[in-house]
């Protein structure tokens, strides 16, 4: 099967500006048995369909021999109205410890679209072999639900005197999470990892959606079942336990809430009998993990500016060889780049005024040359009028200068960086800058350039850069952190990647929308993790 798996955790396949999120909720029944001396082990792996391509989202837990799996861990995908969204769910069997899908035995496959799932909430349907033929008597059910709720709730657990359920040893407990389904029956939300050889474990704190846990309704009941761990995936049932969140909330750091652990049958057996063990919840917090969404509709707003190479290796602006010349249509690629990034975050600024800089040209009338220039030749007010008067100035400006050099980038980072800096005094999540660079070449002040950005990576700010032309961009790549963080000079690290490159010459024969989808990939992501690293909510956002 021609899978292939992305070489860095999968970020979410498509646009970022998503109606909603989806949770995938999964499980397996009649499952292929392919081990010999015990049942399968599998677990489930989600792929999306790109370019053509199975690109793998995320897998499941392991469920240890068991043909009738619920896994535990969910799926979140974002739901696209206006796209196909093609996903395949392939079930492998766990023989090694690799992450090779190869190495394990194949229990089947199932492929749909999102819209097939959201639009029946639940489906249940047959898997299918590689030769399009049963899996046996295999079947998957796959249920969605809107991630609609950003509500998430941090539990910390412990127990105290559960029952000792190994001969020659203390219990390997562990706890489960239940809601109740549609169809009445308990649903597995959340497992807490195993904590070895103990009666009174404490667990790691864990967050799950609300929505996940409850349906977002605090007072639904729940159910909390804890087992005795067993490597042959027999697990001892210790006790359980029903109450609701609104329950759990009574729980506060000073004093925590103690619940009894109950075995029904050890209940009706024993008349003496009181509890199987304590489960103690020390603390329980609702918070809400905000998007990108919810920072614009709370309105934040995105402070657009764009920085133009106009150094002398783009060639005479007069030539069709140079990359500033505009063609018969009205364009070249600079254009191309400030219409496909400015037409989307211009309706994210409510005035659409954007500054306009150049940067390594002479000007007039003394001809010295500028790092930080405005091309509308008005320093007091560098604002165009939306991205047609980025454009008018452009066009307009080019008689009127001379290219020259070096290509410093230092001097417009630092420029918008202290627009940037202003705006943290507000202490709100109201403005994030974003500066596009647009350049022909290699970076002459790349030590300070890198100082520069790594002093940026602390505010409200991000940069994009696109590489016109068909020069070695390797100096770009380097900024971009994707694969290491970013140091300065001096050492210093960048506290998150803010900067994200994209060379336009892979974009020369595809729509424009893909180019403006690869630049602003990573631009959501950016400005959540700066305000959430700030402590910041959304402006107008609700207490939880």
């Amino acid at each position: 099967m021609a899978y292939t798996v992305p070489p860095t955790p999968a970020a979410p396949v498509g646009s970022q500006y998503c109606v909603c999120k989806v949770e995938l909720s999964i499980c397996g029944q009649n499952l292929l048995d392919r081990d010999v001396t015990s049942k399968s082990d599998p677990f489930c792996v989600l792929f999306m369909e790109v370019n053509g391509k199975w690109v793998e989202l995320d897998r499941t837990e392991t469920a240890v021999n068991n043909l009738n799996p619920a896994f535990a861990k969910k799926f979140i995908i974002d739901y696209h109205f206006e796209e196909v969204q093609k996903l395949k769910f392939a079930l492998f069997d766990q023989d090694k410890s690799s992450t090779q899908l190869y190495e394990h035995d194949f229990l089947g496959e199932f492929s749909c679209t999102l819209g097939t799932i959201v639009s029946s909430k639940k489906i249940t349907r047959t898997l299918l072999l590689g030769n399009g033929k049963p899996a046996g008597k295999g079947m998957i059910t796959i249920a969605a639900q809107e991630l609609s709720d950003n509500r998430v709730i941090t539990l910390s657990m412990a127990g105290r005197k559960l029952d000792k359920k190994d001969l020659f040893g203390k219990s390997d407990p562990f706890l489960e999470f239940y809601k109740p389904g549609d169809d009445g029956k308990w649903m597995l939300v959340h497992r807490t990892e195993v904590i070895k050889y103990t009666l009174d474990p404490v667990w790691k704190p864990f967050t799950v959606p609300l929505v996940s846990l409850c349906d977002g309704d605090m007072e639904k009941l729940i159910k909390v079942v804890c087992y005795d761990y067993d490597s042959d995936g027999g697990h001892d049932f210790i006790g359980e336990f029903q109450t609701s969140v609104a329950r759990l909330c009574e729980a506060q750091d000073a004093s925590p809430l103690e619940l009894e652990c109950i075995n029904p049958k050890k209940q009706k057996k024993k008349k003496n009998y009181k509890n199987s063990g304590i489960i103690i919840v020390k603390s329980c917090k609702i918070t809400r993990d905000f998007s990108f969404l919810d920072y614009i509709l709370g309105g934040c707003q995105l402070m657009f500016t764009v920085g133009i190479d106009f150094t002398a290796s783009n060639g005479n602006p007069q030539e069709p060889s140079s990359l500033h010349y505009i063609n018969p249509l009205g364009t070249n690629e600079y254009l191309s780049a400030i219409w496909a990034v400015g037409q989307i975050i211009q309706d994210y600024d409510s005035d659409k005024m954007f500054p306009a800089l150049g940067f390594g040209a002479q000007l007039p009338p003394d001809w010295k040359v500028s790092h930080e220039f405005a091309i509308n030749f008005n320093p007091r007010n560098p604002f165009c009028s939306g991205v047609e008067g980025i454009v008018q100035a452009y066009s307009a400006c080019l008689p009127h200068i001379r290219f020259y050099g070096p290509t410093n980038f230092s001097p417009i980072i630092n420029h918008v960086a202290r627009f940037a800096a202003q705006a943290t005094q507000q202490e709100t999540a109201s403005q994030y800058f974003i500066l596009l660079i647009i350049t022909d070449g290699v970076i002459s002040d790349m030590d300070e350039t890198r100082h520069a950005v790594v002093q940026a990576s602390k505010l409200p700010m991000s940069i994009i850069i696109v590489g016109v032309g068909n020069a070695d961009f390797a100096a770009m790549e380097f900024l971009d952190g994707d694969s290491r963080v970013l140091h300065s000079h001096t050492g210093e690290e960048a506290v998150r990647d803010i900067v994200q490159f994209v060379p336009f010459r892979n974009f020369r024969n595809v729509p424009k929308e893909t180019l403006a989808k690869a630049v602003l990939a990573e631009l959501p992501q950016q400005v959540v993790q700066y305000f959430k690293h700030q402590n910041l909510p959304p402006i107008n956002s609700e207490p939880a």
